[in-house]
């Protein structure tokens, strides 16, 4: 934390500057995104100290109010919050070049001492201010070169850019941003209900539809002995991982074995998965119903797996009347591992412990099947009897960071 400066701003503390991205392309209801965005930061920000969070001018403020606040750990909880686009931490001081430069002198010591070359950028917000943008980067540039004299100005390729905003209530001085989560703020997209296993592609397919405003609720099954407790504890451990950017969800776990059972007794080999999805998806339903939401969410894409067939995807769908959001449809699986690593969730998801998915497999699984011959094989089932002992051992519990 650095503390410094003189007059108002002797008691001026490191702040970040959380830019908004698509939520600023919002109409009549911007407002309403607005108002979820900074709930949402103020939630996630909570644990790290107190902060004083408001918005002006598509900017979030995040100013520390105490000498305990982790602005480390704000920082990069700042930059997993959906809404967010770009993140900076910055410096504020008073408007005026011999101010700005002050800070930038003592903000930015330990960056001017690495350099060789720099260049000032200037953003001015505030339309109000005398000086324009060029100006105040050739005045606050000047005075650097005369506090740096090893440091020479260079505008194309500099090792540093000091970057100046001029905004309404002060100038802040920082380097360069950095990437945030982006899409809309969770809470503004409904309430969807995530079919989470503990490989890649469900916890990436969880991540993406929540970048898209979604709050989720998930949904996991079990098949002791077949399933391991390692396997659960993963699955817990990979929602985990999603709530720094998903916030806290409430994960339902759902006993499958004796559903597995019945399949590989009574049902051809080749429809193995096809009547095992179906059965998950019934099941997904009647969670979502019970919760109040109002779609599912899985993690298929096109033509991975057998079971991910458009004519297999078809079937498997037909038992449910909810929407299925599929956000990895169109991705291949090299896509699906580079996103995992993005976010975070691709060594715990690569843990070898298999999840009910793989048990029983087939051989040689149906790739084209016709709906008729899929009900008729689970005509051997009796499926409201199977799903409802299967609800009636469901457990839940909340997922938080």
């Amino acid at each position: 934390m650095i503390s410094w400066g003189t007059g108002d701003f002797m008691e001026t503390k490191e702040t970040l500057l959380l830019k908004l991205g698509e939520v600023v392309l919002k109409g009549l209801n911007r407002r309403a995104f607005e108002d979820r965005l900074l709930s949402n930061v103020s939630r996630r920000l909570r644990r790290y100290g107190s902060f004083q969070i408001y918005m002006r001018q598509s900017t979030i403020y995040v100013e520390p109010l105490g000498v305990d606040c982790d602005m480390d750990a704000a920082f990069d909880a700042a930059r997993q919050v959906f809404g967010v686009v770009r993140v900076a931490r910055a410096m504020p001081c008073e408007r005026d070049p011999e101010a700005i430069r002050e800070a930038a002198a003592h903000y930015l010591a330990a960056d001017f001492a690495k350099a060789r070359t720099f260049k000032v950028e200037t953003k001015r917000a505030d339309k109000q201010y005398p000086m324009n943008s060029i100006q105040v980067s050739q005045a606050v540039g000047g005075l650097l070169a005369e506090t740096f004299p090893d440091v020479r100005a260079e505008m194309r390729n500099p090792d540093l850019t000091v970057y100046v905003e001029i905004r309404e209530k002060a100038a802040y001085v920082h380097t360069p941003s950095v990437t945030g989560a982006g899409g809309l703020p969770v809470g503004m997209g409904g309430r969807a209900l995530s079919l989470i296993s503990g490989g890649l592609d469900s916890p990436v397919a969880s991540w993406m539809i929540a970048r898209r405003g979604v709050e989720l609720e998930l949904i996991h099954f079990v098949s002791p002995p077949y399933t391991s407790p390692q396997a659960q504890d993963k699955v817990l451990q990979l929602a985990r991982l999603l709530t720094a950017s998903c916030g806290r969800m409430k994960i339902h776990i759902v006993p499958f074995t004796r559903i597995q059972e019945e399949i590989r007794k009574h049902c051809p080999e080749a429809y193995f998965t096809l009547i095992m999805r179906r059965f998950m998806m019934r099941l997904a339903q009647s969670v979502a119903k019970q919760s109040g939401v109002t779609a599912l969410v899985t993690g298929e894409s096109l033509g991975q797996v057998a079971s991910q067939t458009m004519k297999a995807l078809a079937v498997t769908e037909s038992v449910v009347s909810v929407p299925v959001l599929r956000p990895l449809i169109g991705m291949d699986k090299v896509d699906i591992i580079h996103m995992a690593q993005r976010i975070g969730t691709y060594e715990t998801s690569i843990l070898p412990y298999e999840d009910c998915c793989t048990v029983f497999t087939p051989r040689h699984p149906a790739t084209r099947p016709a709906l008729s011959e899929v009900e008729a094989a689970e005509a051997a089932l009796d499926v409201e009897t199977l799903c409802a002992e299967a609800l009636s051992g469901t457990e839940w519990q909340w997922v938080k960071p």
